[in-house]
């Protein structure tokens, strides 16, 4: 296994190994001393070309806890705000002896350039580009749902603790909101459809993506429809990237008072998921716009928990990426 860019790359087996290896991390968590040995000696280099709280610092604490060294590179700052290139970045890096590479980078296939240029021999990890992928996000999405859920799908053996060895089979998962600019919801759709999930987009028409047919998934513009007539075992919430609108938000929709009103999580549409049903969002929260207080705080919200599950699943991505069967050796995760 060599790099991890996309959901879209990974097979079932390979995608429920992740998730099965992300639990057995989470299991050293618990523990008085949480550090492992496993990376030791190797350099892990967070690369982030875009302003992130959540995703780096998980990273950096999913790196330290394997005991590898961390570098974290931002692009402000650095030679890139003087102009550098990416390819002169990374030849920097090369030079550096990196072993592997955390990237997040406002272009759209950046980490896939890096992994396969060869300016740099390292892992690497697609940590979010532009509106395409975030792998690691969708990762610990699947993951959160399966320690949930997974004892409701077809795919659980015997009713495993957190759901290991299952798959997502039986289940629903609504995604609403910001599909448009949404590189989670692109990379959830495919991870889900393969874990076995039915995944349906809820969104107004300005913010589904075209072609967005051609995905795994159905598409519906009435979430009050959605809820109550296909009844969703998780209901993600997106947030409205305002900042990637052109035109700002008001070329999108008419009011954040009128999205809210149609596309928001507030107590009313709360009270009416079932009773097993959780409430996601990838962070950070527009709260009162997507999202209400109520519902980001309600003991059907698993948002805090995400966090938290996106160390494990990180851990056991760097693992397998740089620690894993040799074998795999050249292959994508």
């Amino acid at each position: 296994m060599k790099h991890l860019l996309s959901t879209a790359d990974l097979s079932k087996q390979e995608a429920v190994g992740l998730l099965d290896t992300a639990a057995q991390m989470a299991a050293t968590q618990s523990r008085e001393i949480k550090k492992l040995p496993t990376l030791r000696g190797r350099t892990v280099v967070n690369l982030f070309f875009e302003d992130s709280t959540r995703t780096r610092i998980s990273f950096e604490t999913a790196a330290k806890r394997l005991s590898a060294d961390v570098i974290n590179f931002s692009a402000k700052g650095s030679s890139v705000s003087k102009g550098e290139s990416l390819k002169d970045t990374a030849l920097t890096l090369h030079a550096m002896g990196a072993d592997a590479v955390v990237v997040r980078h406002w272009a759209s296939g950046a980490p896939y350039q890096l992994a396969h240029a060869g300016w740099l021999d390292a892992a690497v990890l697609n940590a979010g580009d532009g509106t395409h992928m975030h792998p690691t996000q969708a990762l610990l999405d699947a993951y959160t749902i399966r320690r949930h859920l997974a004892v409701r799908g077809s795919g659980l053996p015997g009713g495993a603790a957190d759901g290991v060895g299952a798959d997502l089979a039986g289940l629903r998962v609504a995604i609403v909101g910001d599909v448009l600019h949404s590189r989670v919801a692109r990379a959830n759709v495919a991870l889900l459809r393969t874990l076995g999930a039915e995944v349906t987009l809820v969104a107004p028409p300005t913010l589904v993506p075209v072609g967005v047919e051609t995905w795994p998934c159905r598409t519906s513009y009435d979430l009050d429809a959605t809820l109550d007539d296909w009844r969703p075992d998780a209901v993600m919430m997106l947030r409205v990237q305002r900042e990637r609108m052109s035109g700002g938000a008001g070329a999108f929709f008419p009011s954040p008072l009128e999205y809210s009103r149609y596309y928001g999580l507030d107590a009313r549409r709360l009270a009416r998921l079932a009773d097993h049903a959780i409430v996601m969002h990838p962070g950070p929260m527009n709260r009162g716009l997507e999202i209400s207080a109520e519902a980001a705080d309600s003991d059907k919200a698993v948002i805090v928990e995400q966090v938290a599950n996106g160390i494990a699943v990180r851990m056991a991505a760097l693992y397998l990426l740089m620690a894993g069967d040799s074998s795999a050796e050249g292959n994508d995760l």
